[in-house]
C-alpha cells in the first residue's frame, strides 16, 4: 500500500509541474541552444553551438529550443530529422530585432555558397527572425539562400521538410528547393524582404505547399536595421524575382503577395538529368504590386497552371505588362476571378503558342493612347489560342488624375487585339465601361458573340 501511495504521489506531483508550467506558457524542450554554449549577445559566432545541439538532437529526431535574443550566425546550419524551433509566432516588421533573431554574415559575394540552413529529409525551421547586419541598403551585395531544402548530391533525395513563422528582414535570396530531387515542401507564413529571389523551386516530384507568404520592401524599412523603404523598394523593383518556379508536380500555391517586384511569378525550365521540366499546378489567391510584370510564363507542363482569384498590379516600369506568355511557351493557362489593374502598358501579352483563357476577369489599364491611329489595348494575342468569357473592360482616369487614385473622369482602353498568328479565339459575353473593343485580324477563326458593343468616345476626358 505505501508503494501505491507514494506512487500516486508522484504522479500528482508531476501532473502540478505540467499543469504550472503549461499556465506560464513555458516551452517544455529537451534541447535549448543554451545548453550547448550559445550565448545571444550579437557579438559571440553560435554556429558550432547551433550545430552541436541539432546534432545531439537529430539522433532521436527532436526539437532544438532558440530563446529570444540575437545569435550571430557566421557559418551555416545543418539540419536533418530534427525541428530548429524559435519564439516568434508573427511576422516582425515594427520592432524587428526583437523575439529570436539570427544575425547572419556566412557566404557575402557568394551566391552559389552553403545556405544559412541547410535542411535535409524531415527538418523544419521555425519561429525567427533572419537579419544580415552587414548587408547595406546602398551597397548591396549578393548572398547565398537563406534556406537551402535540397542536396548537391546527384543521387540524393530530400522530403518532407517545413519553413514556418518566419521573418526574412534583407535577404538576397529566400527559400530555394533543389536543384536535385525533393518535395512535399511546406513553406508557410513567411514574410520579409528579399533583394533578389523570394522562393525559387525545382526538382519538385510530389506536391510542394507554398501559403501564406508576402515579401514587402517595409520590412526593410527601420532604422535598427539601418534600412530605407524608399530604397529597398528600388532595388526589388528592378531586380527581385518573388517566386520562380522550375520542374514541378502539381504545385499548391495559396494568399502569396510581392511589393515590389521586377517579375511577381516566373514559370521557367530547369534542367537536372531525370527531373528536367517544368511546373504545373493550382494557384490561389496570389497576387503581385508594383511590378514590371506580375506573371512571366516561359514554360509550363502541357496540363498548364490554374489561377483563382488573384490581384494583378504593374508599374510603367519596364516592359509594364502584367501577364505575359513569352514565345516557345506551350500548355494551358487559365485565369479565373482575378483583377488586372493600375498604371501600366498593357494586361495581357501573348506570345507563346498556348491555351490561354480568362474568365470572370477584370481589367483596366492607365495606358490609354491619345493617338486613333495606334490606341493602346487591354489584351495583346500574337499567337496560340484565346479564350475571354464573362469579363470586364473598365475605364480608367484620366492624365489629370494622379496614377496613384483611382477616381475621377474615365476613359477608355481598347480591349482585344487578335493578331494573324493567332490560331483561334472564342470571345463571348464581355462587357465594359464603354463597351468591349475588338481588333479580329483572323476572321472566321474568331467566335465573338453577345459582348457588349463599343460605344465611340473621344481621345480626351469623356
Amino acid at each position: 500500500m505505501k508503494i501505491y501511495l507514494k506512487l500516486f504521489s508522484s504522479f500528482l506531483v508531476t501532473c502540478t509541474l505540467s499543469s504550472a508550467l503549461f499556465a506560464q506558457n513555458v516551452p517544455i524542450y529537451p534541447f535549448s541552444v543554451l545548453d550547448f554554449g550559445a550565448v545571444a549577445d550579437g557579438t559571440t559566432d553560435n554556429t558550432a553551438s547551433f550545430n552541436n545541439a541539432i546534432k545531439e538532437a537529430s539522433v532521436l529526431g527532436g526539437t532544438v529550443f532558440v530563446p529570444a535574443g540575437r545569435y550571430l550566425i557566421k557559418g551555416s546550419l545543418y539540419l536533418k530529422e530534427v525541428s530548429l524551433k524559435g519564439e516568434n509566432i508573427a511576422p516582425r516588421s515594427w520592432e524587428p530585432l526583437n523575439g529570436t533573431v539570427i544575425l547572419a554574415t556566412g557566404g557575402r559575394d557568394n551566391e552559389n555558397g552553403q545556405a544559412l540552413f541547410e535542411m535535409r529529409n524531415s527538418s523544419a525551421v521555425s519561429g525567427i527572425t533572419v537579419y544580415y547586419p552587414e548587408q547595406l541598403i546602398d551597397d548591396i551585395h549578393p548572398y547565398p539562400w537563406t534556406f537551402h531544402i535540397g542536396s548537391y548530391s546527384p543521387d540524393s533525395t530530400v522530403f518532407d521538410c517545413t519553413i514556418e513563422n518566419v521573418t526574412l528582414i534583407n535577404s538576397y535570396n529566400g527559400i530555394h528547393a533543389g536543384p536535385n530531387e525533393n518535395g512535399r515542401h511546406r513553406i508557410n507564413s513567411v514574410f520579409g524582404c528579399v533583394l533578389r529571389r523570394g522562393i525559387f523551386v525545382e526538382s519538385v516530384g510530389d506536391i510542394g505547399r507554398i501559403e501564406n507568404v508576402q515579401f514587402h520592401c517595409h520590412f526593410w524599412g527601420s532604422p535598427v536595421t539601418k534600412g530605407d523603404f524608399w530604397k529597398a523598394f528600388k532595388y526589388m523593383q528592378t531586380n527581385c524575382e518573388a517566386f520562380i518556379l522550375g520542374r514541378s508536380d502539381w504545385e499548391y500555391m495559396t494568399n502569396t503577395f510581392v511589393f515590389p517586384a521586377k517579375i511577381g511569378y516566373h514559370f521557367i525550365h530547369t534542367e537536372n538529368g531525370n527531373w528536367s521540366g517544368e511546373c504545373n499546378g493550382q494557384f490561389s489567391g496570389i497576387a503581385a504590386d508594383a511590378t514590371e510584370s506580375c506573371i512571366v510564363v516561359e514554360s509550363i507542363q502541357s496540363q498548364g497552371l490554374l489561377i483563382t482569384n488573384g490581384q494583378f498590379n504593374s508599374h510603367m516600369a519596364g516592359r509594364s505588362t502584367q501577364i505575359i506568355i513569352e514565345k516557345g511557351c506551350e500548355g494551358s493557362v487559365r485565369f479565373t476571378n482575378c483583377g488586372f489593374w493600375g498604371p501600366v502598358k498593357q494586361n495581357v501579352l501573348v506570345i507563346g503558342d498556348s491555351y490561354v483563357s480568362f474568365l470572370n476577369c477584370y481589367f483596366s489599364s492607365n495606358n490609354v493612347s491619345k493617338d486613333p491611329a495606334n490606341p493602346s489595348w487591354s489584351i495583346i494575342a500574337e499567337n496560340g489560342k484565346l479564350q475571354v468569357h464573362d469579363c470586364t473592360f473598365d475605364g480608367t482616369q484620366t492624365d489629370e488624375v494622379k496614377q496613384w487614385t483611382y477616381g475621377g473622369a474615365k476613359r477608355r482602353p481598347e480591349s482585344i487585339w487578335l493578331k494573324k498568328g493567332v490560331k483561334s479565339a472564342i470571345i463571348t459575353g464581355n462587357n465594359g465601361y464603354s463597351g468591349v473593343s475588338i481588333k479580329n485580324e483572323i476572321g472566321k477563326n474568331a467566335i465573338i458573340e453577345q459582348n457588349e458593343k463599343p460605344v465611340k468616345q473621344p481621345i480626351g476626358n469623356d
